[in-house]
C-alpha cells in the first residue's frame, strides 16, 4: 500500500518546484506534485487572486487522484498556509490525512511589521528586492527582462492570495485534528516563531530547525525526505 504524498508549491512555483526531491524519496510512496493555474502545464489557465480559490483548486485535484490509501499533505511557504486550509476542508469529508507537513513559514497569524505591506501592490523595482530577498529564483530571470515578465504576475497573483489572509482574521478560526510537521531554516526571519503553528491542531505536533534561509529545501533534501518516512511510520505504528 503505497502512501501518498502530495506537495504543494510556493509562490511562484509549480509542479516541477520538487523535482530535486523525488529521487530522495521511496518507491513505495506515491510522488504527486501538484499545482496551481498560470503556470508549467497549467500555463494556459487564468492565474487565481484568493486563498479560498486556491484550496478549492488544490482540493479538486487531489480529490480526483485519492485512491483510499493514507495521504500527507506538504506545502512549503505559500503551500505550507494552503495545506492548513486544505487539511481542514478534507476533514469536513472524513478524509483526513495522516499529517501535514509545513515548511518554509511560521503559520498563519504570524506578522512581522514589513508582512502588513501588500506585496503584490509593490512598485516593479520594490518587488524585485523582495523576490531577491527570499532567494529561490534563478539570477538569469532578473536578469532577462522576457523571463521576469512571465514569471512576475504569477509571483504577483500568489503573493495576492497570501496578503489577503494577512489582512483577514480568517486564521483565527481553523483547527484541525491532523498532526503537523514543522520546518523551517535556521536563517528565516521567523524561525523562532516555529511553534506557532501547534495552535492549529488538537493532533501532535513537531518541529525542527534545519540549516539554511527560506529556500533550505534545496540544501537539505533528505531533511525532507526523512520527515516524509517519520511521518509514514508513525501512522504505521498507530
Amino acid at each position: 500500500m503505497k502512501h501518498q504524498l502530495f506537495l504543494l508549491h510556493f509562490a511562484g512555483g509549480s509542479m516541477f518546484s520538487f523535482d530535486f526531491l523525488k529521487k530522495y524519496l521511496s518507491s513505495n510512496i506515491e510522488f504527486i506534485a501538484l499545482e496551481l493555474p498560470g503556470r508549467g502545464k497549467r500555463h494556459n489557465e487564468n492565474l487565481l487572486k484568493t486563498l479560498e480559490e486556491c484550496v478549492e483548486d488544490y482540493f479538486n485535484q487531489i480529490k480526483n487522484l485519492r485512491n483510499g490509501n493514507p495521504f500527507i499533505i506538504y506545502g512549503h511557504s505559500m503551500g505550507a498556509i494552503l495545506g492548513l486550509f486544505l487539511a481542514s476542508k478534507f476533514e469536513v469529508i472524513n478524509d483526513n490525512p495522516s499529517h501535514l507537513i509545513v515548511s518554509g513559514n511560521a503559520g498563519p497569524g504570524v506578522k512581522k511589521e514589513e508582512e502588513i505591506i501588500c506585496y503584490h501592490k509593490l512598485n516593479d523595482i520594490e518587488f524585485k528586492d523582495k523576490l531577491k530577498e527570499l532567494g529561490g529564483m534563478p539570477q538569469e530571470i532578473f536578469d532577462n527582462e522576457e523571463l521576469y515578465k512571465y514569471f512576475a504576475p504569477i509571483i504577483r497573483s500568489d503573493f495576492q492570495c497570501l496578503d489577503n489572509l494577512t489582512l483577514s482574521n480568517i486564521e483565527s478560526d481553523i483547527l484541525i485534528n491532523t498532526d503537523i510537521y514543522a520546518i523551517m531554516g535556521e536563517n528565516e526571519k521567523t524561525s523562532s516563531n516555529i511553534d506557532n503553528w501547534k495552535k492549529f491542531t488538537e493532533g501532535n505536533f513537531k518541529n525542527k530547525i534545519v540549516p539554511g534561509n527560506h529556500f533550505f529545501i534545496y540544501d537539505c533534501p533528505n531533511e525532507i525526505a526523512d520527515t516524509v518516512v517519520d511521518c509514514i511510520d508513525k501512522f504505521k505504528n498507530n
